[in-house]
């Protein structure tokens, strides 16, 4: 820190109680100078002499034995006073980051002007300040930091504006050339740790960090932070990126529980407010200069804080543009307080659509350039995925409402081109935490995926669930059995044994279909009688456990068989569907042997191989 000395003699300035100062001295003082609540005993020539109000204030003084003169207004309070006070009697006085500005602000208060006697405080001041404490990053911000007490004598003096231009200017010139010190705690790069490991026995010194001035800045209030930002962005020297992440270290210095969203427990709700939608106000406009993640830590903090409605649009603007590079703990927002429900939903299904809006605004340009096409599809298919992982975690909430579900899941299901497991996920486990469902809720949910598009493991996890209903188990059957049907161009993926032995179990399930018909007459369409299902994360082994079963048999006639062992349950509940009279088929007046309600698999599948472009058509006949 830069310090100056002003005068040579020993202060002889002496305390008397606590609120008396005087100057030890053979003549004895002959002015009192008021300031707030402490008197100053002083000698009137060597005040008088340097000081223009002074002497005007005493001037104006009508009892000649009473030479008081009250100041209590002057900037900087007593300590500014006693400095220019020992810089009259000569006395030695410091001038450091810490006392310079109001020392400034006092002296002119003072009219301690070179009008008054060449070399008087003002001017020793402005040169100690000029050459000295601007001209040092620390010390710059340090008295920025001082002039708030000091307004508006600081701002009228451009004490003020000098240091911000100061700070702005060293902030955006190039790094190598940073040459004093600065503060960096937070993780750096490999290249950014100060000194590389030995390189043919010689340190290298690294170049300084792009971001080296940020964790500085922290330290200033919110409207100094504000004024210096705004001047470092105007300049246009420092990236985007590097403006975020000075905005992303001073929220998490300045907003308690940023860093986890969490309460302020009792803190200055109005203050926390206006700090953070200053925040928000000042962030870059450009798409990717602030992470995802970040933007949801603001929106967080926005929602507990109850900032106001413009705040919160902003912010859900900015994540809608960037939503494929967030996570699934981005999304896991706390829902609103009074609300029965973990996760606020509603906030994520603007985001969404914002998001919808984004993209349907920019088809234009797709349509000029291929690869933002490319970009957009690839946006879609990550926002897919994100929104569906999401769902699999929000649906465990027992309290989730299903039109809440369903709404989000509709919003993305038709950017799942290539693959509905996750979506499948998502259901069973809302199905799990929702026992009490209806069918036609549970139909309702389950129409929510494409059957088709489930891959081998989820199907056969799928054939397996007891919470599914019927109606949804034979749409996975049926695509599994339009597979193997469609001319060799997709190999079913479930073990040819499974659908076989729906098929064909025993001599043919519509055999026995026909003697149980009465006896599965008022089958509901959510009974099932096999084991519970599995997680989807086991699906995996289940499907290598069928196929293993299969490998431990030489016999090529009973592979289907052995493979079909992980799911007899299953079997022995869709042996009631084949036979049952669920409304499936039109044959309840027929008297083939395939019996009353019975499903011929093989005249669908003839019927189905006409028109195969089109195979969901063909399985919403099942319903």
């Amino acid at each position: 820190m830069k310090y100056m000395k002003l005068g040579s003699k020993p202060s002889t300035f002496q305390w008397d109680g606590n609120n008396i100062r005087f100057v030890t001295t053979e003549l004895e003082t002959d002015i009192i100078i008021k300031v707030g609540d402490v008197k100053f005993y002083l000698h009137k020539f060597p005040i008088l002499s340097k000081s223009q109000r002074l002497n005007r204030l005493l001037s104006t003084i009508d009892d000649e034995d009473k030479d008081e003169i009250d100041i209590t207004d002057i900037p900087g309070g007593p300590a500014a006073f006693e400095i220019c006070a020992k810089f009259c009697y000569g006395m030695i006085a410091t001038l450091n980051a810490y006392n310079v500005v109001a020392a400034r602000c006092a002296a002119e208060y003072l009219e301690m002007h070179e009008t008054v006697e060449k070399g008087n405080l003002v001017y020793k001041i402005d040169v100690f300040l000029n050459t000295s404490v601007l001209r040092s990053w620390k010390d710059s911000i340090i008295a920025l930091q001082t002039t708030k007490a000091l307004q508006p004598w600081s701002e009228e003096l451009k004490v003020v504006s000098c240091c911000i231009d100061s700070i702005a200017c060293k902030a955006s010139i190039d790094p190598e050339e940073v040459e004093w010190s600065y503060t960096y705690n937070r993780k750096k790069l490999p290249s950014e740790n100060g000194l590389d490991p030995h390189w043919n026995g010689v340190r290298k010194q690294q170049s300084v960090p792009k971001d080296w001035w940020v964790e500085d800045l922290c330290e200033l209030d919110m409207e100094s932070y504000k004024q210096v930002f705004m001047a470092i962005e105007t300049k246009g020297s420092a990236s985007c990126q590097v403006l975020g992440e000075s905005l992303k270290a001073y929220a998490c210095r300045r907003l308690p529980g940023f860093t986890k969203c969490t309460s302020t427990n009792g803190g200055d709700f109005t203050k926390y407010q206006a700090l953070l939608e200053t925040i928000v106000w000042l962030l870059p406009r450009e798409i990717g200069s602030i992470s995802c993640s970040f933007l949801f830590k603001l929106l967080k903090s926005a929602l507990l804080l109850s900032c106001g409605e413009n705040c919160r649009k902003q912010l859900i603007k900015r994540i809608g543009q960037q939503l494929q590079d967030a996570s699934v703990s981005d999304l896991i927002i706390p829902a609103p307080v009074g609300e029965n429900t973990l996760y606020d939903l509603d906030t994520i299904y603007c985001i969404l659509e914002e998001f919808m809006w984004e993209d349907n605004s920019s088809h234009r340009q797709e349509r000029k350039n291929s690869s933002l096409a490319s970009a957009s599809g690839r946006s879609k298919a990550a926002v897919s995925k994100l929104v569906v992982d999401f769902l699999g975690e929000a649906a465990k909430d027992p309290e989730l409402p299903l039109t809440k579900f369903a709404e989000l899941a509709e919003m993305v299901s038709g950017w799942l081109a290539a693959s509905h497991d996750g979506l499948y996920h998502a259901i069973d486990m809302f199905l799990k935490g929702h026992p009490s469902l209806t069918k036609s809720e549970k139909k309702k949910v389950c129409n929510l995926m494409d059957c088709s598009k489930l891959s081998a493991d989820a199907s056969l996890h799928a054939v397996q669930n007891d919470r599914l209903p019927l109606r949804t188990v034979v749409r996975v059957l049926f695509f599994e059995q339009f597979r193997r049907s469609s001319a060799g161009r997709v190999e079913s993926g479930l073990p040819s044994g499974v659908v076989d032995s729906f098929i064909h179990q025993d001599g043919g399930a519509a055999s026995r279909g026909s003697s149980k018909s009465a006896a599965t007459s008022n089958t509901t369409e959510d009974e099932w009688d096999g084991p519970p299902a599995p997680d989807v994360g086991s699906l995996k082994n289940l499907s290598e456990g069928s196929s293993g079963s299969g490998d431990t048999n030489k016999d090529d006639d009973n592979k289907g068989s052995e493979k079909a062992k992980g799911v007899l349950k299953a079997k022995s509940m869709m042996s009631k569907l084949w036979s049952g009279n669920t409304g499936v088929g039109e044959n309840s007046g027929s008297d083939t042997s395939e019996g009353n309600g019975s499903i011929n698999l093989h005249e669908m599948k003839t019927n189905h191989s006409r028109n195969t472009k089109n195979p969901a058509f063909h399985c919403r006949d099942l319903d």
